[in-house]
């Protein structure tokens, strides 16, 4: 995947900037790898920095859409440029585990979209240094075999997905280090919606394996009438009989509220 750029807050001549990404998409805790490919322009420049933001853009149906960043990688520090002259910065790259899925079986999540900007200061003799970035430029997040595995598992219990956003807020009782959760919501299925109106889905990674939270009935986006927690290891996860936790837990929270 190859994004170009003519950082054109730098004026006429500006140095033109390809970022190319090896594979358009990563997993959560997953190394991103590419190049940034710098070509000055007329002019010979000084680039004093690089970097690469990840961010998610959320769009929630209301509001303007919010990029929100959760990742960023510092990738070249100060070089020079002749005229002309051309640089490959390449660049590895490594995911948070908490970073949002976009993607599930190369269909697009509704409701997130991931993208990377790629930001550059650049000056030129006897100017000041200017800093520019590139917009948003589509990048996708797919599931940990863990997370598909419980995703799979709503599948087959033919619970609809219905959209997801992010939560900038913080969940009780998991260790969480982006200062967001993603939170995947499904339709009830149609045996309990009487009692059960919305199943949300939220995922917490990290190096050892993944926090899965259920919650029914959000009350807010930090509160709900009934919730519960799974922890698996990334080994033991994908075996697990989730399409069984999920069901007994559906099942046993619409049997209390029928009481």
């Amino acid at each position: 995947m190859v994004f170009k750029k003519l950082l054109g807050a730098l004026g006429i001549g500006a140095p033109a900037v390809n970022t190319v990404l090896h594979q358009p998409y990563a997993h959560p805790g997953a190394t991103v790898t590419g190049d940034v490919r710098i070509k000055a322009g007329k002019q010979d420049i000084t680039v004093e920095h690089v970097a690469l933001s990840f961010a998610a853009h959320v769009e929630n149906g209301y509001d303007d859409p919010v990029a929100v960043e959760f990742h960023r990688a510092e990738i070249a520090e100060r070089f020079e440029l002749g005229s002309g002259e051309e640089k490959i910065v390449p660049f590895e790259c490594p995911m948070p585990w908490e970073a949002p899925i976009s993607n599930v079986q190369g269909m697009n999540l509704d409701g997130v979209a991931l993208g990377v900007h790629t930001e550059l200061r650049v000056s030129e003799p006897g100017k000041e240094e200017i800093s520019t970035r590139s917009d948003l430029d589509p990048f996708a997040i797919e599931p940990l075999p863990a997370q598909a595995a419980v995703l799979d598992a709503f599948g087959r219990l033919g619970i609809q997905f219905r959209g997801t956003g992010l939560a900038p807020d913080r969940l009780d009782g998991v260790r969480q280090e982006l200062p967001f959760f993603q939170e995947i919501e499904f339709f009830s299925p149609p045996p309990l919606a009487e009692y059960l109106h919305d199943v949300w889905l939220t995922f917490v990674a990290d190096a050892e394996g993944v926090d899965v939270v259920l919650t029914v009935d959000k009350l807010s986006r930090i509160a709900a009438s009934d919730q519960t927690r799974f922890r698996e290891s990334h080994e033991e996860a994908p075996s697990a009989d989730w399409t069984g936790r999920i069901q007994s837990w559906l099942q046993e929270t619409a049997e209390q509220r029928a009481r």
